[in-house]
């Protein structure tokens, strides 16, 4: 139920409303996590930035760092990949192997003062 948060990385430069896009199919996608919803995630952006990778400057690229308080199944979390991965190349045309998602599960998160 706490505190799920995401970011991304990207290549491309967003707008304003591109990033309304993105925080609400996140929160659409973290709850495939059980327990996780939109009413606890965060979501935070980095966008216009300049990836390499193998050495190469990448023109279309995504890093995205998923973190959840607690664990999940693996299976919930190769279904949230291609969800994202999914998203991004449909909504900015950046190829699926050219999105990287990055899982961390936090056993100590704090919030308000204490830890969840």
């Amino acid at each position: 139920m706490f505190m799920p948060y995401i970011n991304s990385r990207l290549t491309v430069k967003l707008s304003y409303e591109q990033k309304k896009r993105i925080k609400s199919e996140m929160g659409k996608i973290i709850s495939e996590i059980p327990g996780k919803s939109e009413e606890w995630l965060m979501v935070s952006f980095d966008d216009d930035k300049t990836i390499y990778f193998r050495g190469n400057k990448m023109e279309k690229a995504a890093l995205v760092e998923v973190k959840i308080c607690g664990t999940a199944e693996r299976a919930y979390k190769n279904k949230v990949t291609d969800l994202i991965c999914s998203f991004y190349e449909s909504e900015f045309n950046i190829p699926k192997d050219s999105i990287y998602v990055i899982f961390s599960e936090v056993s100590d998160w704090g919030f308000n003062g204490n830890l969840f």
